[in-house]
């Protein structure tokens, strides 16, 4: 899952969009619920639930964390790794008999090379914790911190600060090398990074904003690349700055981009048409992992149980009998901006886009600390409500948890994921999801365990997130409710939408994106 991403589209297109409240039977056949029912969902659906064991998502689980290992102990997207994880999940969907197609396209790529360095030299030397920015340059720069014109410190309760956001904002820089001291705020990280660097400096930090929840290590990606370094701060390291007199540092980083670096989605769909071949569903899970681990809870944990669902559905013959089309889908380049899955629906017709039923999203299934998290395509949590049909989506997986005897907790639906691009056309999204970066709450720790306090996966985006610290408990369950939304969405005769929703929500799939623009880079 990418890191600190939060797409507006998801509201935006909601507005207009007629909701999808027919009576419907559940999905357990019982004429109550809002999920698809019909006469052969249930027993079907249980069906392919029952065949989807934690045994098998883990024997695919294993094979990623071997390519791994052979790999430089990733799979990222641009590298041999993320090239063998493909080639192994196409053998197995092509032997399982489906049509599988590889799509290619090109992405810029980037990797740190080694850990970024910051140093502070003066008035006292220490070093301080940092991190690189996604699409930062390389180079070691040492000079003075300057910080920008308006960095709002102390900081208000409610972000707001637009340093750097202009070029005046940052005095003019010295002749020699000269370091820019920028708050998190308003604009994207790139486009702080570029006007510092306007403004002639050689290196920029950008410190979080110190208002609640804003105060850590900054992170995230410049959006596109830099040719000077840019590295992150917290908000309490970078006050010291501030309030210190006459600061040097060392900005160092390493880092290697490729603007024309290829990679592949993977897309399988069974041979052959079925009643409603203008209702696809799309299945889909991030193949790719970050450079710096082998990612087998984010995302080998929701490409596994897809990949066994789409095995199990064609074992069990049950592919055979669905009434709409399930399309598997296996995206690349997830890690760097959600790239696959963006281009997927970018690259679709206005037709093909409108014949796009709903898209199932499953993104790190396993987290050590877990929590059950449904996607709040309702928006009754969190206001992010999705595209019509999403409640519906949504309340399929409360109510098959809810048969289980299985509390949820609902997730924001905020365009993090790979489901981001699919809500931006105003198509029907939802999934599940087990927790990355947030933290536990001592209400969630009572209801599911764990440890309250501590992060949903304390490995994210480390070499930790591997074989060893794979939750098999949840990834049983969240695989269980995947394959049951599959089995339902795929072989009920009775979908999402009455027949005017229908009608009215098939016009706007196809309509442009109204993109806002996104908050990982801000």
């Amino acid at each position: 899952m990418r890191r600190m991403i939060a797409a507006t589209a998801a509201a935006v297109l909601s507005v207009g969009l007629i909701s999808a409240t027919p009576a419907l039977a559940d999905s357990h056949g019982n004429g109550k619920g809002h999920g698809p029912g019909g006469k052969h969902a249930p027993a079907d659906a249980d069906r392919l639930t029952k065949a989807v064991k934690v045994n098998g998502v883990l024997r695919h689980l294993r094979q990623f964390q071997t390519i791994a290992n052979r790999h430089e102990g990733n799979r990222a997207s641009g590298l041999p790794g993320y090239d063998a994880s493909v080639d192994y999940v196409e053998s197995v969907l092509d032997k399982a008999g489906y049509d599988v197609t590889r799509q290619t396209f090109e992405f810029p790529f980037f990797r740190e090379l080694s850990p970024a360095e910051l140093t502070q030299l003066t008035p006292e030397e220490r070093d301080l914790e940092t991190a690189v920015f996604t699409y930062s340059g390389s180079g070691s720069v040492t000079g003075p911190v300057i910080p920008a014109n308006n960095n709002v410190i102390p900081a208000p309760p409610e972000p707001g600060s637009d340093a750097g956001c202009a070029v005046s904002d940052y005095e003019p820089a010295p002749e020699e090398d000269a370091i820019a001291l920028v708050q998190r705020g308003t604009c994207d990280f790139g486009l702080k990074a570029a006007n510092a660097q306007e403004a002639g400096y050689d290196a920029v930090i950008i410190f979080n904003e110190g208002n609640p929840e804003r105060t850590e290590l900054a992170v995230g990606t410049l959006g596109e690349p830099s040719d000077i370094p840019v590295v992150g701060l917290s908000y309490d390291d970078a006050v010291d700055l501030v309030e210190a007199d006459d600061v040097t540092a060392t900005v160092a980083t390493e880092t290697e981009t490729d603007l024309e670096r290829e990679t592949q989605n993977l897309l399988a769909e069974w041979p052959g048409t079925t009643k409603n071949d203008d209702e696809v569903v799309v299945v889909g899970a991030h193949l790719d992992s970050v450079t710096e681990g082998p990612g087998i809870n984010d995302n080998g944990s929701g490409s596994a149980a897809v990949l066994e669902i789409a095995k199990q559905y064609a074992d069990t013959k049950l592919v055979r009998k669905q009434q709409r089309p399930v399309r598997f889908a296996f995206w690349g380049a997830e890690e760097l901006g959600l790239i696959g899955s963006q281009h997927y629906v970018d690259t679709l017709t206005d037709e093909e886009r409108g014949d796009l039923y709903a898209n199932l999203n499953f993104d790190m299934l396993g987290s050590p600390n877990f929590v059950r998290l449904v996607y709040d395509g309702d928006g009754s949590a969190f206001g992010l409500a999705g595209p019509a049909g999403s409640g519906e989506i949504e309340d399929l997986f409360l109510d098959y948890f809810e048969d289980q005897g299985l509390e949820t907790d609902p997730t924001a639906f905020d365009g993090r994921s790979d489901y981001g691009p699919f809500i931006e056309y105003g198509i029907p999204a939802g999934g599940l999801f087990s927790g990355a970066d947030d933290v536990k709450t001592e209400e969630q720790a009572e209801i599911y365990g764990g440890t309250a306090g501590e992060i949903l996966d304390p490995n994210y985006h480390t070499p930790e997130d591997d074989i060893t610290n794979v939750n098999t408990t949840v990834l049983q369950q969240l695989s269980d409710g995947a394959a049951f939304a599959v089995g339902t969405m795929g072989l009920s005769k009775q979908g999402l939408y009455g027949d005017n929703a229908r009608t009215t929500a098939r016009t706007q799939l196809a309509q442009q994106k109204d993109y806002q623009g996104d908050l990982a880079l801000r």
